[in-house]
């Protein structure tokens, strides 16, 4: 009975100890975008930095504005696995902005951060813009009429 008891004690080592090099300490996080963000924004200093230390503290911008080639934008998203009610379904921790404009000689003018608070109180407007391109013709409404009704009572 002694040999027995052994061996079941060894499994169960075994078991336990396989199960405990499995567990992580940290949450699994997947990054998408500049790592740190806010800690390298913060080393920006206005009217002093220029379009090179940005470079080199944070790298090429992700995308520039449409109207403005001066101002960049960069953006940090990290994703953790979200709790046991949420079923493990990956949730947002952290999602910032920083948002650089610069003079005409490359030089840091204004620095805008926003983090995950800030972005969900940005107000969006409910106008829309009209443009004729989506505007079907006359012919192609005409087409469109009769292939409804060709194929409509099928």
């Amino acid at each position: 009975m002694g040999f027995k008891h052994n061996i079941i004690y060894i499994v169960l080592v075994i078991f336990i100890s396989i199960n405990l090099t499995n567990c992580q300490l940290k949450k699994t996080q997947k990054n998408h975008g500049i790592v740190f963000l806010k800690n390298r924004y913060e080393r920006l200093i206005i009217n002093k930095s220029n379009t090179n230390d940005v470079i080199r503290i944070l790298g090429n911008p992700h995308t520039k504005s449409i109207k403005n080639k001066s101002e960049w934008i960069y953006i940090e998203r990290v994703l953790v696995k979200g709790s046991f009610h949420k079923l493990g379904t990956n949730v947002i921790s952290e999602n910032n902005v920083a948002v650089l404009s610069f003079n005409k000689y490359g030089v840091l003018k204004n620095k805008d951060f926003f983090d995950k608070q800030k972005l969900a109180n940005l107000k969006f407007t409910n106008e829309k813009t009209s443009n004729d391109l989506g505007q079907s013709s006359f012919v192609a409404e005409f087409l469109q009429s009769i292939r409804s009704k060709m194929y409509g009572n099928k």
